[in-house]
């Protein structure tokens, strides 16, 4: 047999239909038509993970309390959408730290998980707050006050039976190890992190199962955003350095770091699934000129080549032509690259928020070192854009998912997705938030899609910042993400109350009905 996909129906020729576009459990006679969402469809997997996913150092606050040390985040300012947030050199008096506070889950979160429970999510990701183990980075002993608070966090997710999914690194490098070693940029921040994988793994091995080493490790490819680069790796660049040249060399470390620790968590608990986690930004070419493919090809290359490694155990030939050419990362050991095949990843988890569209400006060379974004970047005149410019693109999360499994052949994990807005309180306390529906709406359909008729491999769906938290790009509360809202304002003002969007329900209802009742 086989069957037919036109429009919004499958058409069955006679004898079972066993494609995965459409799994037919009954004898057709004849032509047989069912919509999609009949119930011998294929269906999301029923283990599958719906959940929601935040950090640590957006939401905890406390970020002195039980020993805690100063993080990276500790130290950026409020921000907003036209003025960066600020790397301070330690914590300066009389400046507005956001996460210093978070929305405080660290003494809230036995009603915020109870309420997790209610919204019935089956998984929580958050990360590990490093300073919360290893204050400094690199003290001789961890913090058992913070690895009991995980300890605690954990319990409390598992008596709902919420499965914790728990990224190691989180934009949340210990202060200390940038002003001590430039963060990655010394090999030996290496056996830090691994051994701060190592305490976490050892600690938590029966109470977490999915882990993710390091959070959108490729972001790095902005290499001329300070803050980014501060976020990622612990860089701080000083005047006239070679910007690139320290990013992949300080990456390099990172991708044997992460390898280290994925393989010695599987010693540790051969259960573990160990995945990584990148930043997925789709570029496509403005049109079918072939400068613009091939443009959108190259930079593709550039961006996803952490994913590669991740996966393969191997850089791609096409970066070690770019290093080669440009002279670029001596410190990479045979050693290293015996680490990369022995510590790849069991699945791939990406956030997707949007896309780029790229056209190569007149005059530009492409295959010049320099390709900035700025100049690049253009308006695609098919898609609407966010209250904070980023395009909507319900479809290309269907793309991702299809590119994600044609090249890695691995499960997939979408760990973050989601819709930053504005949100307003009615005088009786309700929040309305349709817009956000829509949009969840439109890239849950898109997803189902994905795994319907193009036989994705997916474990779960976890959308960003569920509750309302502090941004990370910006530093604001108004950039809201969550079907919980949480009163505090940019300036740190409010009760600091939850409280349900209409979204919330709406979310509760997708979740019971695994994804079938999107209305």
């Amino acid at each position: 047999m086989f069957c037919v996909l036109f429009a919004k129906h499958v058409f069955c020729l006679p004898k079972n239909c066993t494609k995965s576009m459409g799994r037919c459990k009954i004898k057709c006679k004849g032509f047989h038509q069912f919509n999609k969402g009949d119930e011998h469809m294929t269906k999301l997997p029923k283990n599958f993970l719906w959940g929601g996913a935040v950090a640590a150092h957006q939401l905890e606050g406390a970020w002195q309390a039980d020993g805690k040390g100063v993080s990276v985040a500790d130290v950026m300012t409020a921000g907003t959408k036209d003025h960066p947030r600020e790397i301070t050199d330690g914590v300066v008096p009389g400046k507005n730290y956001p996460n210093h506070e978070g929305i405080d889950f660290y003494h809230r979160y036995k009603d915020d998980v109870k309420l997790f429970a209610e919204l019935g999510i089956k998984a929580f990701r958050t990360s590990i707050a490093w300073t919360r183990i290893f204050p400094n980075g690199d003290d001789p002993e961890p913090n058992e006050a913070g690895l009991q608070f995980y300890d605690n966090l954990f319990d409390e997710c598992l008596k709902y039976g919420i499965e914790p999914v728990v990224t190691l690194a989180h934009f949340e490098m210990p202060y200390h190890l940038v002003k001590k070693y430039n963060g990655f940029a010394d090999r030996r921040v290496i056996d830090l992190f691994v051994r701060f994988a190592e305490v976490c793994f050892k600690r938590y091995r029966n109470k977490v199962k999915y882990w993710m080493t390091f959070n959108e490790i490729n972001n790095q490819t902005m290499y001329n955003n300070d803050f980014l680069m501060a976020t990622n790796s612990g860089l701080i660049f000083k005047a006239g350095e070679n910007r690139e040249a320290a990013m992949y060399q300080a990456a390099h470390y990172e991708l044997v770091a992460s390898a280290r620790a994925v393989k010695l968590g599987h010693e540790i608990n051969p259960d573990f699934q160990i995945g990584c986690m990148i930043n997925f930004t789709p570029l496509y070419p403005l049109n079918s000129a072939p400068n613009n493919v091939m443009l959108a090809e190259r930079l593709m290359q550039r961006r996803y080549w952490f994913s590669d490694v991740h996966v393969n155990g191997v850089y791609p030939a096409n970066i070690e032509a770019y290093l080669q050419r440009k002279g670029y990362r001596t410190d990479i050991t045979e050693e290293d690259r015996q680490l990369l095949k022995e510590g790849t990843v069991d699945y791939a988890g990406f956030s997707y928020y949007s896309s780029y569209t790229v056209a190569l400006p007149a005059g530009m060379d492409l295959d010049a070192d320099e390709l900035p974004l700025e100049k690049i970047v253009v308006d695609n005149p098919h898609v609407k854009t966010s209250d904070w410019g980023w395009s909507i693109d319900p479809v290309g999360l269907r793309y991702s998912l299809n590119w994600l499994t044609d090249r890695y052949h691995l499960p997939l994990f979408i760990v973050e997705n989601g819709l930053g807005a504005y949100d307003k309180v009615t005088e009786d306390g309700q929040i309305h938030d349709p817009y956000r529906v829509a949009y969840l709406r439109a890239h849950i359909e898109e997803m189902e899609k994905a795994v319907e008729l193009d036989g994705v491999d997916l474990m779960g769906y976890t959308p960003w910042g569920f509750i309302d938290l502090v941004s990370a790009s910006t530093g604001q509360m108004s950039k809201r993400y969550g079907f919980i809202y949480v009163d505090k304002d940019d300036e740190g003002n409010g009760t600091l109350n939850r409280s349900k969007k209409d979204s919330f329900a709406w979310y509760q209802k997708v979740i019971q009905s695994n994804g079938e009742d999107l209305a």
